[in-house]
This record gives structure tokens, C-alpha cells and sequence, in this order.
């Protein structure tokens, strides 16, 4: 893994800074789920994680923040009627917009191939920040699955969370741009916490050796650049399972289709380490 991690580059980033959302004890606990590469199974994390919190009892609500490229709806077979586009643009209100999805929790799903959310704009800004703050009093847990990679919309839409859940794979370019991602959210929104998850683990343990790789990384790159300590924490691994493809094509949440899978057990034990995130004021 050190050979993997060790030619890393300085990474060109946004400008822009966004700190970290305030904590509001009365309010949802936001957590964005993120990644610095596509297709390493953000999304699949976040909907699974959403149904498995759910059955602790917690309201839980996933809110699409892939603003353009869209796939919550796809991923949890959905069909909707009202998008949070249709919301941004004054045809449907908020709560129109708002479906319970399989498994129990909460979704506000995005549209799909809109060209203008690929930008950060004032009125993109303003609208997310809005949803934000109206849903959240109505929750215990809010799941940003946002886009991936460090775009001026992705670190926005992270900024707006308590908490970043990055998920990565145990691939050279998954890593690569983990980090970056992490680098960036270190250095423009001063946050001194962050978590991160090993998804399709090809062994037990691979995860935290992974995990102590990059927080070494990122020691040298917090002691010579930032100057501000960073302390990523090991959330746990989702092994590689052929369950989770079958469910993926299915359309199916995974806990559902394979509840006793280790994919499965793997998501359940993560939730219950999400779960003591939440504080007592919070719980149902």
C-alpha cells in the first residue's frame, strides 16, 4: 500500500472555502457521503446505510446531492414524479418532493442530466441550503450522497454536513483521489475529522492497514503544508461479495436481498458505529 500512496502529487483544488455546517443538538445529524473517484459504491453505501440505520429505530432521510448526475433513484428502483430540480424551480414543493423509499427512510432524489447544477451558483447555494434547513429538524440522521471528486458543487454540498464519510476502494486511483479529496476538505474547511470506509475489501484488515497509509500521508502533508492535524478514522470494510452485484442489477437494496451476506453484516456493523454518533437528544 506504501507504493501505492507514496508518488502522490500536489493536487490542484478549488478556491473557494466553505467551513463545516454548525452542530444544531435539535437538528438531524448530517453526514456526506463522499469519494474522490466514481464508481466506488457511494451511493450503494449510502442507500444500504440509510435502510440499516432505519431499523434502529432512527428517521432517516437521503437527500441526492449529485445534483445533475443523479442515481439514488436508479440504484433504489424509484420512479419519481417530483425532483428536487422540480423543487429548486418553484413547480412542486418541498414536501411533494420528499418519498419513502424501500426499506423505510426517506429520499429527496435529483434530477438526472441537468446541465446547470454543474456549477455552484448563488441560487444552487441558496436552494440546498434551504432544503437543508427545513428538513432537518424532521430527522435524527441526513445521508448527503453527493457527487464525486473536489468540484466547487461536491465541496459545498460536503460543507453543509457535520460529519464526511469518504468511501473509497482499494484500488491505486480510488486511493489517489481519496486523498486528494480529504487534502482538499483539510485545507478549505478546516476540518480536523473525517471517516472512511473500504468498500469491496478483498481481505479482512485491508481497510485499517489502509487507513494508517494515508493518515501517514497525510501527517507529512498536514506537518509541511496546512498546519492542521487530521485524524481519519477507520469506519470499517465492505468485502467484495457477489451478493452485491446481484443486488445492484436487481435494483434491490442489499440488507433486504441478502440480509445474511457478509456485505450485509458489514453495512449493519457500520450503522450501529453511525448510531453512536448520534447523541441521546437525537434518538427515537
Amino acid at each position: 500500500m506504501s507504493d501505492v500512496l507514496s508518488p502522490l502529487s500536489p493536487t490542484k483544488v478549488a478556491t473557494t472555502s466553505y467551513g463545516p455546517r454548525p452542530r444544531n443538538a435539535s437538528s438531524a445529524h448530517i453526514i456526506a457521503v463522499t469519494s474522490g473517484k466514481g464508481g466506488v459504491g457511494k451511493t450503494f453505501v449510502s442507500a444500504n446505510l440509510a435502510a440499516a440505520l432505519t431499523r434502529h429505530g432512527l428517521r432517516v432521510l437521503v437527500l441526492d446531492a449529485d445534483l445533475g448526475l443523479a442515481n439514488l433513484d436508479v440504484v433504489l428502483n424509484l420512479y419519481p414524479k417530483v425532483t428536487l430540480h422540480d423543487v429548486f424551480t418553484g413547480k412542486a414543493s418541498l414536501q411533494e418532493a420528499v418519498v419513502t423509499a424501500p426499506g423505510g427512510f426517506h429520499v429527496l432524489l435529483a434530477g438526472s442530466g441537468m446541465v446547470e447544477y454543474s456549477r455552484l451558483t448563488p441560487e444552487v447555494r441558496n436552494q440546498l441550503i434551504h432544503v437543508i434547513d427545513t428538513l432537518a429538524p424532521n430527522y435524527d440522521i441526513m445521508l448527503l450522497d453527493t457527487g464525486a471528486g473536489i468540484s466547487d458543487v461536491v465541496l459545498f454540498s460536503v460543507s453543509l454536513a457535520h460529519e464526511v464519510l469518504i468511501v473509497a476502494t482499494p484500488e491505486p486511483t480510488s486511493l489517489t483521489d481519496a486523498y486528494a479529496a480529504i487534502k482538499v476538505l483539510t485545507t478549505q474547511q478546516k476540518r480536523h475529522n473525517m471517516r472512511l470506509v473500504i468498500n469491496q475489501a478483498a481481505r479482512p484488515g485491508d481497510g485499517r492497514a489502509i487507513t494508517g497509509q494515508l493518515q501517514q500521508v497525510l501527517n507529512r502533508f498536514v506537518h509541511s503544508e496546512s498546519g492542521l492535524p487530521m485524524r481519519l478514522i477507520h469506519m470499517g470494510d465492505i468485502p467484495a461479495d457477489k451478493a452485491v452485484r446481484e443486488a445492484v442489477m436487481r435494483r434491490q437494496l442489499l440488507i433486504q436481498a441478502s440480509p445474511g451476506c457478509a456485505a450485509s453484516l458489514a453495512i449493519a456493523q457500520l450503522a450501529n458505529r453511525i448510531k453512536t454518533m448520534v447523541t441521546p437528544t437525537q434518538a427515537v
